[in-house]
């Protein structure tokens, strides 16, 4: 059975924040399968549209939601903004905080070079100051050593001093 592209609008559009209608629920509702509502859904979302899980809240929107939510914002003003978040239970901070992390998505690979390169740097000092402690700790164990091994004789020698 094949529906209206204004019925299928209508039923997508129900999809959407703030509504938020759960897939099992509207089709209960509407008398559509399931399977056909994901269908849609998936359709809708591969064209770049916002349909974002209905139990998810803003912050458990999986990336391509957030990406589609940036992509949509990206050439309003503050005004339309607002309204847009408003429609789709929002935050202006969240799209600002989501945008930034899609700019720095690309970026990924420089970012982690540079932090791989200051950890080994970090690890080569570390390193090189327990190097350096463990040299110190040989000398001071090897001088104990050498304190007992020299007090021995001198007892072997002159004998005990607790003898006396």
């Amino acid at each position: 059975m094949g529906y209206s592209l204004e019925r299928k609008a209508a039923v997508l559009k129900r999809m959407l924040p703030p509504n938020n209608v759960a897939i099992r629920q509207l089709s209960r509702e509407e008398g559509i399968s399931a399977a056909t509502l994901f269908s849609w859904r998936a359709e809708a979302r591969n064209k770049g549209q916002l349909l974002p899980d209905a139990d998810a809240s803003p912050e458990g929107w999986s990336s391509r939601d957030k990406f589609a939510a940036v992509l949509e914002t990206a050439a309003l003003n503050e005004a339309d903004l607002a309204e847009y978040c408003r429609k789709r239970g929002l935050y202006p901070a969240q799209i600002a905080m989501w945008r930034v992390a899609c700019e720095q998505a690309n970026d990924w690979d420089r970012t982690s070079a540079a932090r791989l390169v200051r950890a080994t740097k970090e690890d080569k000092k570390r390193m090189k100051d327990l190097e350096r402690e463990l040299a110190r700790k040989d000398r001071a164990l090897a001088e104990t050593a050498a304190l007992l091994v020299l007090r021995k004789k001198a007892s072997a020698i002159w004998g005990d001093e607790e003898d006396a």
